[in-house]
């Protein structure tokens, strides 16, 4: 197989979520899919079946075991690259009102056809995260905003908390530094109305430490906020 479904079997019992035969069907097409186009285009390093199995698929899905998803949640994930975590999100819940941001067209491109490849239905927006979050038809509509492997969390909170709706959550999906990362961005969250609510650490089946911090919207995000880029590079909150 493609992909170790073993694997990613038991890193989704130790985080108590249910993986059914349909799912794990989807999930071998998936790692087909991504196998395939990866010969031709740079999606990823991670090709393994072990790896495809945890740091793709069970990493992805982690972020259902760290806040509530109500039944059809607007859901955004920002910077998706190659479809993490938001793919094996709507493979696991089809229900999820899924949009996926990237500033790489090709890469989007890819996601979009997987995800009607496998029958699964998402909104696919070819944009920078700084620009849609000015944009008044993206901006505080989100149930869950969640990011994975994008930038630090003080940078990273300037660009999704001005998607999420106040009462919201943002669940950051961090490795082993986090610590570090949440003393930074403390400030960031509470410029930007948020408040960090949980932290739920775990380690993969690999030994791979995560942590998802749950930033939930307390109040609405500053007009002047999210800056441009390189504002946002060169003075971080």
């Amino acid at each position: 197989m493609l992909y170790n479904p073993s694997l990613l079997l038991e890193d989704a019992a130790k985080l108590g979520i249910s993986v059914t035969d349909e799912m794990l069907s989807r999930f071998e097409k998936l790692a087909f899919l991504l196998v395939e186009q990866n010969k031709t285009m740079n999606l990823t390093a991670i090709i393994d079946p072990d790896g495809i199995a945890v740091k793709h698929f069970a990493d992805s899905i982690s972020a259902l075991s760290a806040a509530d998803f109500p039944q059809g949640a607007k859901v955004l994930d920002v910077g998706t690259g190659a479809g993490f975590p938001s793919i094996p999100l709507l493979i696991a819940r089809p229900d999820l009102d899924m949009t996926m941001i990237d500033s790489t067209a090709k890469k989007l491109k890819y996601v979009a056809s997987a995800a009607e490849s496998l029958g699964l239905t998402a909104e696919v927006l070819h944009t920078r995260a700084e620009e849609a979050g000015q944009n008044k038809e993206y901006r505080e509509k989100f149930d869950i905003v969640c990011s994975r492997a994008v930038a630090a969390l003080n940078v990273l909170c300037e660009y999704c908390l001005p998607f999420v709706k106040v009462g919201g959550v943002f669940l950051a999906m961090k490795g082993a530094k986090a610590q570090e990362e949440i003393a930074d961005a403390k400030a960031a969250i509470k410029t930007l109305g948020g408040k960090i609510v949980d932290e739920k650490s775990f380690t993969l089946s690999d030994g791979g430490e995560r942590t998802i911090v749950v930033i939930k919207k307390i109040s609405q995000v500053p007009p002047k906020y999210p800056r441009v880029s390189a504002q946002i590079a060169k003075k971080p909150l």
